[in-house]
Parts: C-alpha cells; structure tokens; sequence
C-alpha cells in the first residue's frame, strides 16, 4: 500500500503536470556576428552535444541582412528590411529609435506571443541604438521579465551596462559580460517554469564573438574580442581557415572588392589573433548553453515540451576575399550562418539543405504554437519536423540586401573605418539542380557563382579580366544557358525588390500570374526568352545611397508574363 503522504505528493505532481500547458515553450539563443564557414562551432562542443547531435541543422539557412540591427528587427518581425526600413545600426536608417519610429514595439514577436498567452523573457543584446539614452524612451514592450544589455557598454565585456526589468540601468565592472546573461536566463527560466499554466518564450543573446567595441569617445574603435579569463589561454596556434578564398591572388570583380590589395604578413597575423579572440570567446557561450541545459534536465517534463534554437544575427569574415575582420557584405561567410533546432518532433543529428531565412524564424514560431499567421509575413514556416517536412512547398531561395557602408573591424590597426558603395541586392537560389548566388551592386555591377562547383565564389561567370558585366568562357550552369539564367535571376531579384506577404514567398506567381511557374526550373523553359531577355525590366541604382532612397533604386516592380509573349508556342 502506498503511504498517504506518498500519495499525497504523487497526486500533487499529476495536478501540476495535468496544469501544464500542452502548448510549446520556445528558448531562443542568438550569438553576435558568428561565422558558420569559418569552423566556429567546431570548437563548441555544448553546441555539438545539444543541438546539433539532439537536433537538426539547417545548413542553408541565412540572415537577409548582414548587419546586426536591421537583421534583428526582420528575425523579430518577420518582414524583410526593406519593409521595415530599419536598415543600420543608427540613424537615421536604423538603431533602437527607429525600430520605435516605425512602429514595431507594438508590433512584434513578444508583444504577439503574449497576445496568444505566452510568458516572455529576454536577456543580452536586443538591437543596437538600445541605449542609456533610448532604454526608457519608450522601454521595450512585451517582456515579462529582461535584462537587456544596452550601449554603450553592449559590447564591453568587462564592465557591460544592463537594465533589469523597469529599474535604472547599471554597470558591472570586472564581472564577464556572458556570465551576466547566462545568469540572467537562468533566472528567467526559473521563474517560467515557475508558471506552469502558461507556456514560455525565452530569448538569451550574449554578445560574444562581437569585438569589443568603443562607442564613447568618438570615434567608435572596434577592438579584438575580449575571452573570459578563463579562456584566454585556448587555441594559442589556431588560424583562420587557410580556404580557397583567403587572401586570394587575385581581387574580386565587383565594387570595392575589385580595389583590394593583398594582405601583408602583420595583417594576416593580426586577423589570425583576431580568429583566436573569437572562439576564445565563444566558449562562455558554451558554459551557458551548459547552465541552461542542467537546469532543463532537472525539469524533463519542461524540456520534452521546449524547443531550442541556436543561431546568430549574420555572418562575419576575415581575411576572406582579402577582406579585413567584418560582415556587411554578400558573400556566403556573412550571409550564411548557424541554425540549429531540437524539440518535439525535430529529427535528431540531421543536417537539412532546405533554405531558410531569419523572416521565416516568426513564421515557424507562430506554426509550432499554433498561432494562426499574420498575412502581412515576409516568410514562411520552416519545416523543422518530419510532419512539415512530408507537406513540402518550401521556396527555394532566399533574398539578401543591404544599404550603406562596409564598417571596418580592426579599424585602429588598419587605418581605416569604411568602404563605400557597398549597397547591393542579392538573391540565392537553392535547388536540386543548383545552387546560385546573383547579385546587383548599386554601381550597376552584376555577379554570379555557381555555388556548387564555386563556394568560395572566386569565378564570377558575369565578368572577365578587366571586363566587368561581360560572361566567362563558362556557356552554362546545370545545362541553362549563362545569359537566359541570368535573366530570370534579375527579374526574380526585381520581383523580390519591394516584394510584401506572398509576393516574398512566392514571386513566380507575380511573374507569372497564370500559376504554371512555381520555381527557377520551371521558368527556364525557353517559350519565356523573350520575355526576360527582352520584355522584362532589369535591376538597376541611380546612385549608391545610404539608405533605402527608393527615387534611386531603378525599377520597382517587374513586368508580368503575358501570353502573346509567347513565341515558341507558334516557332515550334
């Protein structure tokens, strides 16, 4: 017979499990500026152990953005940056203040998932501009609970500014940032578990590999990464990956890129001390991935009900392309980055080539907690697991822009702050039968890699020696021919220029109305020649603005199919 107290308590447990809510809890780490061709995550064994061997990768997932703020606020609001003209890190294209000017701190992920019953948390960096000055101005709606890291000592590991819930901010001299947020999350976590009535969503943003960064005095100086003590003394003969595109012997083709000389030996050196710094301190990161996980483990009923996601806010480089440490760019070391998924349902070690997006995170969210989703969405859900997976009808590509200038990382050392004309569009295409990169920069050059057999995007099949804009020796990619594909490629990227909701997921419909053409294979069909070597409008800048100044941008919106264009129908 089981003793009254023994059943007193067992029934005690059934009533707090019976309390639970049945909807998904979601805790949601985001790292700053972490590179996935770089091999970080090789040195992050939590990240190994937790999510990549208990979850699924997603191997071609990328930021729209490469540059923290304007690529936060699309991951928060589901909408590209070009239709939250949030588009830098300060004003007065971006930052904090006009996150708030547009209108988004009633209209976001915290603010819809309280909405919808949720309990949520956030601790670290929110966006940049999140200041002193702007915290309380108006403070950050939707959280429960927060201790947001806030400049400008954001990015100051060692005596980092942070704001708890609604009181004054503070500073944390001698105490290591990532340690303060690890802390934080746990503490959120407690006191989410603490409600078992209402599911939770808790957001941890440590800010390391970021360099630390001065923003007080002026001029702002973006200084190596700054370890945990405890960590300084890791991988003291590790490099930077000596890839195909390090310091390359040859410059690119486009823009600036075109002007890069080599690096010397003493810069080498110092972006492999650089290198160093980063995964040096990526490892606080691991020791809260670790806090986090046992304090899971002593709830396995919470834990079943979680899902964990890990990524970061964009890419980063160095020494790539003859590049200084920095994102900001096109290239596939900025733009693809981690994505990592565990939980209910989520297929354990596997690796997916499906592409995504940091629009489509809220999408997804929104599909596993079973919030009916927004129209105006600028992504659509992942299919994070088998059930998703076996409905299909995921997009195969993903849209990439920027505006303004290549911020300089290591500028003290280097000498310099910025390159400019560095805006751009770019859209990458992921299919069975190829894999692309095209790009059109706001100089009116233009770019190309197969990515399958070009990863490291050297050979650019729209240019020659000294001859920008005109096609390789290269015919064809995949058996399409090099000028047709480009073709569809421009007006694919014009569709997704301005695109807004379903347009954004899916363009082919806008090209072509009538619904025959679903993807890139499907317009390559050469009965629309004409159509796009001919009648469609092309992707084009008047000037390489700041900012999205859409008087300079060129067309806007493409050209429809129209059934009289239809020439092979009748040649044949």
């Amino acid at each position: 017979m089981i003793p009254s107290r023994a059943l007193l308590l067992l029934s005690f447990g059934v009533a707090a499990l019976a309390g639970r809510s049945s909807k998904p809890n979601f805790i949601f780490i985001i790292t700053d500026d972490q590179d996935l061709h770089l091999n970080s995550l090789d040195y992050q064994p939590a990240v190994q152990k937790h999510f990549a061997q208990e979850g699924t990768w997603f191997k071609k997932h990328f930021c729209t953005v490469a540059l923290c703020c304007p690529s936060r606020v699309s991951l928060l609001t589901g909408k590209a940056a070009h239709n939250t003209n949030v588009t830098d890190v300060s004003a007065p294209y971006g930052g904090y203040p006009r996150f708030i000017e547009e209108g988004f701190n009633d209209a976001y992920l915290p603010v819809w998932l309280q909405e919808a019953g949720y309990n949520t948390y956030y601790t670290g960096k929110l966006m940049n501009g999140h200041s002193t000055s702007t915290y309380d101005a108006p403070r950050a709606s939707g959280w429960n609970g927060s201790d947001f890291l806030i400049d400008p000592g954001t990015y100051v590991f060692y005596n980092s500014t942070m704001t708890r819930n609604h009181d004054v901010y503070r500073n944390s001299p001698g105490e290591y940032s990532t340690d303060l947020v690890a802390n934080a999350a746990v503490s959120f976590l407690d006191e989410a578990i603490a409600a078992p009535d209402r599911p939770f969503f808790l957001g941890v943003a440590p800010i390391a590999p970021h360099s630390e960064t001065i923003t007080n005095p002026r001029p702002t100086k973006f200084n190596l990464p700054v370890p945990a003590k405890r960590h300084e003394h890791l991988f003291p003969d590790v490099k930077v990956p000596r890839t195909p595109n390090f310091n390359p012997s040859k410059p690119g083709t486009a823009s600036y890129f075109s002007t890069l000389r080599p690096l010397n030996a003493s810069e080498i050196a110092y972006n492999d001390a650089w290198y160093r710094a980063r995964l040096q301190t990526l490892q606080s990161v691991d020791d809260l991935i670790e806090s986090i996980m046992n304090r899971l483990s002593e709830h396995p009923e919470v834990l079943e009900n979680t899902y964990l996601i890990y990524t970061t806010d964009n890419g980063f480089h160095i020494s790539q392309h003859r590049l200084p440490p920095g994102k900001s760019c096109g290239i596939e070391e900025d733009i693809n980055i981690p994505f990592f998924i565990r939980g209910p349902g989520v297929a354990k070690g596997a690796v997916m080539d499906i592409p995504s997006s940091h629009t489509d995170i809220v999408p997804t969210l929104f599909h596993l907690a079973g919030i009916p989703p927004r129209e105006d969405f600028d992504g659509e859900v992942i299919p994070v697991t088998g059930a998703m997976q076996e409905r299909g009808g995921k997009s195969e590509h993903v849209n990439v822009e920027f505006w303004g200038e290549y911020l300089v990382e290591g500028n003290t050392f280097y000498g310099r702050d910025v390159w400019a004309e560095n805006t751009y569009k770019t859209v990458r295409v992921v299919g069975e039968e190829y894999d692309l990169s095209y790009t059109v920069w706001c100089t009116n050059e233009r770019e190309l890699y197969d990515m399958k057999t070009d990863p490291y995007q050297l050979a650019n099949l729209l240019s020659t020696p000294n001859t920008p804009n005109t096609t390789t020796t290269t015919s064809s990619i995949s058996s399409y021919p090099i000028l047709p594909l480009t073709a569809r490629l421009d007006a694919l990227l014009l569709t997704l220029k301005r695109c807004k909701g379903r347009v954004c997921t899916r363009p082919w419909e806008k090209l072509h109305p009538e619904g025959n053409v679903r993807n890139l294979k499907d317009a390559m069909h050469e009965r629309y020649d004409v159509f796009y070597l001919e009648k469609q409008k092309k992707v084009s800048f008047d000037e390489c603005a700041l900012g999205q100044i859409l008087e300079v941008e060129g067309p806007l919106e493409p050209v429809s199919w129209r059934e009289e264009w239809d020439e092979w129908s009748w040649v044949t």
